[in-house]
């Protein structure tokens, strides 16, 4: 089971980027996927999740309006799109995947880690 990140780059203030993860080596039909991100000095924290079975999605508060998390099944690949980014936003981004729960934000909760993604915005 592997999962690998990419997408990030160095942004302005307000510009976009859009992140993705595919995963190998299983299908991952039943997973909850969920990104993560991790800046120098702080807790990884909760950025998205989303359930592979119907959709379902949920984001922290900080992020909420702005990202948007999408999948493609046939592809085994999760998307995070992200507008109007702000320097707040610059971190490690990690895609995550959990066998066992239908939704959670927890980071420990999952089972399956990328290797993360740089994304840097400048104000």
């Amino acid at each position: 089971v592997q999962l690998q990140a990419f997408g990030g780059g160095l942004v302005q203030a307000g510009g976009s980027l859009r992140l993705s993860c595919a995963a190998s080596g299983r299908t991952f039909s039943s997973y909850l996927m969920g990104w993560f991100r991790q800046s120098p000095g702080k807790e990884r924290e909760f950025v998205a999740a989303i359930s592979w079975s119907d959709g379902v999605s949920g984001y922290a508060d900080s992020v909420k309006g702005r990202f948007t998390f999408s999948r493609d099944n046939a592809k085994n690949t999760v998307y995070l799109q992200m507008h109007n980014l702000k320097p707040e936003d610059t971190a490690v981004y990690y895609c995550a995947a959990d066998r066992q729960h239908y939704y959670t934000q927890h980071l420990y909760d999952y089972d399956y880690w990328g290797q993360g993604t740089q994304v840097t915005v400048s104000s």
